[in-house]
């Protein structure tokens, strides 16, 4: 592929949810289950990081970097513990930040989000 592609364009946000550039897949924005605990928000992000890898053809065993934002960082335990059931030993490199969402933050608002690298080069 020589050329970069731009899928799942939110006009508004002036956002792509995906940009395929080379051998590499950059997946941005990847939320889920809102407003319900941590274990859930994490196990919808990966739904939607999923939903968005299956459009473009690739998996979760394609995912080499995450980037995980959190509300409260200490949370990293019950990620970690989803990523084990979720990734099934094919985990990827990642780096855990933790910041104020300016959507719906608070208690009942986005706990978590992650932005993930996938290689396209696993046959």
């Amino acid at each position: 592929m020589s050329e970069i592609i731009r899928s799942d364009v939110n006009e508004e946000w002036a956002h792509s949810g995906i940009i395929e550039a080379g051998e590499f897949a950059y997946i941005g924005y990847c939320v889920g289950n809102i407003g319900k605990s941590i274990e859930q928000q994490v196990h919808g992000a990966i739904d939607h990081l999923e939903k968005r890898l299956s459009s473009i053809e690739l998996g979760l065993e394609s995912v080499v970097q995450v980037d995980c934002l959190f509300r409260d960082i200490w949370d990293i335990p019950l990620m970690e513990k989803v990523f084990k059931e979720r990734f099934k030993g094919h985990y990827p490199v990642r780096k855990s930040i933790q910041t104020e969402f300016a959507h719906r933050g608070g208690e009942e608002g986005l706990q978590f989000q992650l932005d993930a690298v996938a290689y396209r080069g696993i046959k």
